[in-house]
């Protein structure tokens, strides 16, 4: 991993605590899968007690809009070697299958969809001038 490699998870203010949580866990196992050093490791405490490491970096979590969420995302996706990029559409939270959400994907439009989340990783330039004017989610 770089040194001047950044992470940040966005999100719509307006969902409930619960679908806040679940939207940003969904986004960080995708960030995780895709760019597996951002974490991948385990420590162990002095008795031997060994837990995996959630995250190499530190991860914000900022708010914006679900109508800025979708021109963010739409930005990144300009950049071709865009690291990793996890959008959460809000249709899927309304699907409990997997299979059933990769199939209706490619029918869909992420240019007029609402997007309830999205995590963005990559060089920190990158992602500041993304991220960068966003405010953190409290």
């Amino acid at each position: 991993m770089q040194d001047d490699f950044r992470v940040a998870l966005v999100l719509n203010p307006a969902l409930s605590a619960g679908l806040l949580a679940n939207t940003a866990a969904a986004i960080g196992i995708g960030l995780g899968a895709r760019l597996p050093d951002l974490a991948g490791t385990a420590l162990s405490d002095r008795d031997g007690r060994r837990i995996d490491v959630s995250s190499r970096l530190a991860v914000p979590v900022l708010q914006v809009e679900p109508e800025a969420i979708r021109v963010l995302l739409l930005k990144a996706l300009a950049r071709e070697d865009a690291w990793a990029l996890v959008a959460f559409p809000a249709f899927a939270r309304s699907l409990h299958d997997f299979r059933e959400y990769e199939a209706l994907f490619p029918g869909r439009d992420l240019s007029s969809e609402t997007i309830d989340g999205l995590g963005i990783a990559g060089p920190a330039k990158w992602v500041r001038s993304l991220t960068g004017s966003l405010k953190l989610l409290r």
